[in-house]
């Protein structure tokens, strides 16, 4: 169970962290952007940042009883500086001993061969370096579960693998998720926790408050018996305006990580041998 600082993107990052281990949390997933000390939006960890940044906010997560377990990429795989952005944050990734780098394409389609070319110059580095480089549904290339099972298929590395990110295949594709992940569940290795609904308001939102059965999202990677992350990308509630001050954050981070945890415990017991099935 890992929180994306992603929901706290509007308190600095040491706040994220102490409401993440507070709602309870094992793992943390660095997010995109906080307020630097002047309070301007800034990267956590640019691109360009040397890889001594990377080791400086790992220190500080794991200070706060937070190992970092994945960090975005925020570079897509069809730009054309694709492959020595992504290379610099598998630097990075593993300077900070994250193991989990996450990445995906643009919500347009188009540019598939640089997409491809990117992610098998880039999967070898990676396997190197301990990192597993995963792509998640984004819309255009790597808009489905199935999609993104093809440009694995095409790679064929071991280096690259599926974050699976069901919110994103209900909204931006109006994709049953649990139809799909039936067609890729044996390329996921990590999850982005997020739930969708078009009803009534079309939004994204917290696990459980959207229209994604995880009973179902969950149960055939179940079965694989495998380790992976969760990280929680959206807790927020929807057609409700998101919390003013962070105390409001936690509960919803609090309130995500007890809804999956649920869920995940059910499924164990149920799918356990000799469980009774209905």
């Amino acid at each position: 169970m890992a929180c994306m600082t992603h929901p706290y993107a509007s308190v600095p990052f040491a706040r994220a962290l102490e409401g993440i281990r507070a709602a309870g949390y094992s793992h943390v997933a660095w997010g995109t952007t906080h307020p630097s000390a002047s309070g301007s939006r800034t990267p956590l960890l640019d691109v360009a940042a040397p890889p001594a940044r990377a080791r400086e906010l790992a220190r500080q997560s794991n200070d706060a009883g937070l190992p970092p377990v994945m960090m975005f990429s925020m570079v897509m795989l069809e730009a054309a500086d694709a492959i020595e952005g992504h290379l610099r944050r598998i630097e990075q990734a593993a300077e900070a001993g994250i193991p989990y780098l996450l990445t995906f394409g643009k919500t347009s389609p188009g540019e598939y061969e640089r997409a491809i070319a990117c992610l098998r110059a880039i999967a070898p580095r990676a396997h190197d370096a301990g990192v597993l480089v995963t792509i998640k549904q984004h819309g255009g290339n790597t808009a489905t579960g199935a999609d993104c099972s093809r440009i694995l298929a095409e790679v064929a590395h071991q280096g690259v693998r599926m974050c699976y990110d069901a919110g994103n295949v209900l909204d931006y594709e109006s994709h049953d998720p649990i139809a799909d992940i039936r067609a890729c569940w044996r390329d996921v290795r990590a999850f982005a926790i997020k739930d969708h609904r078009d009803w009534p308001r079309d939004e994204d939102c917290g696990p459980g408050f959207g229209s994604i059965d995880h009973y179902r999202l969950f149960e055939p990677v179940m079965r694989t018996g495998l380790t992976m992350p969760l990280a929680f990308e959206n807790i927020f509630e929807p057609l409700k305006p998101r919390p003013r001050d962070a105390t409001g954050i936690d509960a919803l981070a609090r309130r995500a990580r007890e809804y999956v945890s649920s869920v995940i415990d059910g499924l164990r017991l149920g799918l356990a041998p000799g469980a009774r099935q209905a």
